[in-house]
This record gives structure tokens, C-alpha cells and sequence, in this order.
């Protein structure tokens, strides 16, 4: 499942709305890379969202 093994986001729900303004049911899902990171001398691969990769990267 697409969810985020830092911070925990998860996909949200919402509607498409078209031009009559009919709601019709959608799915707003994260955007999941995989990806290694060390942490405490092992490697391990995790799911990330962008976003933490983005601050990972930083740190």
C-alpha cells in the first residue's frame, strides 16, 4: 500500500467535479519512492514520501 514509512501519509479521498458539478469519487494518492537509507550502520530500504526524501536529503 502507498504510504509513507516516516511521516505516515496515506492516500486521501475527495471528489472530481466536472463542469455540470456532478461529485464523483477520487483517490489522492502519495507519491511513494523506495529508497536505501543508513541508519545505525545498516542499510535499509524504506518507502518515502517525497517530501521526507526531500528533507532527508537536506540532513
Amino acid at each position: 500500500m502507498a504510504k509513507c514509512e516516516i511521516c505516515g501519509k496515506t492516500p486521501q479521498f475527495g471528489h472530481n467535479v466536472s463542469h455540470s458539478m456532478r461529485h464523483t469519487k477520487r483517490q489522492f494518492k502519495v507519491n511513494v519512492q523506495k529508497t536505501k537509507i543508513v541508519e545505525g550502520g545498516k542499510v535499509r530500504k524504506i518507502k518515502v514520501c517525497t517530501r521526507c526524501l526531500r528533507t532527508l536529503s537536506k540532513a
